[in-house]
């Protein structure tokens, strides 16, 4: 009986928060701007031109980039990532019925993009640099606004991939001195309640309900430096630093949660003030960020690296909230306790001009695991080391008769190889606890196609 009320007062409290979204969110720990990249030079270069895109996605990685191109931007793109994270069985005290190689997660990340820069220098009577940029990101293009799932799962999960929630970066830039821009911006995330309370029989009928919902937006910061060498200290000269460009940004962390307060009274066995259940979950997480570039450029080409060190270790401390996953690390037997590490992820891309009409760009990336464990208390979740690779193409189409500037193409491509890593899976419920009762080997492929067009004006 208690198991049919609270599933009752679950389901009213979870119909509420996915009004209007898809049943299988598959979210994760991961957004596209750090898993994937934003716009499709991002995801060609593997993020290591991306502190230096003259395109608006710079608003998320280095918005003082913005400064860069005085003129304004309208970017409309889609990026499909999808998806074979794959798990073979090891063998254990109770494995679970599988196949080798089983497919675990093939759901694919489907994301609207929109970007619109504007230059606000006319704005003041200073006549003094200023450029404003917007990007936003919107699942199962454009129709899933706020994408999640939090669980806990015997067969194992995916840490990071999955349908990312709304993606939305808000920021500007302005020219601090010979040389040297400086930026600013905010990422926006959601923070979802809801309550609900009523009374119902011991058949799950309800009668007198109350329910309420609202959203209310989380706002992160940004900051960024970008100095070019050259224009800086040698501005009349030639210098053998000419063409050389630095850039260096924090981004600070931030998560989507949700959290469900629901209360029920059964007349004749649960009386007056009821029964209450509370479930607050994390849904997405990004840490904190420290961002580090430099790129030559020249006429043709341009060849950039980056190094970014992200740090996880700080989730842990969040998951002590979470009421699903915090037995995974605050375990009193002290079996399969989840722990996180900072790790450093460094990139280097290039980016060559075939002719006035035609750029490829490349790059390659590696990055380890933030899960420092091989085993999380019934969570159970999986991520590998993974390497990233990514190749595109830019065509501009210069004979527009409606246009002051080129229609710009862009297409990409961006292959990552998660690499092979050994997990043990723990639930309470088994006969073996406090052993694990399995072992099992994670692996797994995702492809990422994106394209946009953009319209200077």
């Amino acid at each position: 009986m208690s198991s049919m009320k609270n599933n009752k007062i679950v389901q009213g409290a979870a119909l509420a928060l996915v009004m209007g979204t898809a049943g299988n969110a598959f979210a994760s720990m991961g957004n596209i701007g750090t898993t994937y990249g934003v716009l499709p030079t991002d995801v060609a270069s593997a993020q290591a031109l991306s502190m230096f895109n003259t395109k608006v996605s710079s608003v998320y990685y280095n918005p003082a980039y913005l400064a860069k191109d005085p003129r304004g931007e309208l970017t409309m793109g889609i990026l499909h990532a999808d998806h074979e994270l794959r798990l073979n069985s090891l063998g254990g005290a109770a494995p679970a019925s599988r196949s080798g190689g089983d497919v675990l997660q093939d759901s694919p990340s489907q994301h609207t993009l929109i970007g619109l820069k504007s230059n606000l220098s006319n704005l003041t009577r200073f006549n003094h640099p200023l450029y404003l940029g917007v990007m936003i990101g919107i699942e199962k293009y454009g129709e899933e606004m706020l994408a999640f799932e939090s669980q806990t799962s015997r067969e194992g999960q995916y840490f990071e991939y999955g349908r990312q929630p709304l993606f939305l970066s808000l920021g500007g830039a302005t020219r601090l001195w010979r040389g040297i821009d400086v930026g600013a911006s905010a990422r926006i995330t959601l923070q979802s309640e809801a309550e609900l309370s009523a009374y119902t029989n011991l058949a799950g009928e309800t009668r007198y309900e109350k329910l309420d919902v609202s959203a209310k937006p989380s706002i992160r910061p940004t900051l960024s430096l970008t100095m070019d060498l050259g224009e800086t200290f040698c501005p009349d000269g030639d210098c053998w630093y000419n063409g050389f460009e630095t850039a260096f940004a924090f981004r600070g962390y931030s998560n989507t949660n949700t959290t469900v307060d629901a209360n029920t009274v059964i007349p004749g066995v649960i009386d007056e003030p009821g029964l209450s259940l509370a479930v607050t979950t994390l849904d997405s997480y990004q840490p904190n960020i420290y961002s580090a570039g430099v790129l030559y450029g020249s006429e043709r080409l341009r060849v950039g690296a980056s190094v970014e060190m992200q740090q996880w270790s700080d989730l842990a401390d969040e998951f002590d909230g979470d009421t699903i996953k915090d037995q995974a690390v605050a375990n009193p037997d002290g079996a399969g306790i989840l722990e996180f590490q900072d790790i450093v992820i460094p990139r280097i891309g290039a980016e060559y001009q075939l002719n006035k009409n035609f750029t490829l760009t490349g790059g390659v990336a590696y990055s380890e695991s933030p899960l420092k464990s091989n085993a999380s208390l019934n969570v159970n979740y999986l991520d590998t080391d993974k390497w990233i690779l990514g190749l595109g193409l830019t065509a501009k189409y210069e004979r527009t008769r409606f246009f002051s500037f080129p229609v710009r193409f862009d297409l990409a491509y961006q292959y990552q190889k998660l690499e092979t890593r050994e997990f043990d899976l723990y639930d309470t419920r088994s006969p073996s606890y406090p052993e694990p009762y399995e072992t099992v080997e994670a692996d797994g492929d995702v492809h990422v196609i994106t394209g946009a067009v953009t319209l200077k004006f």
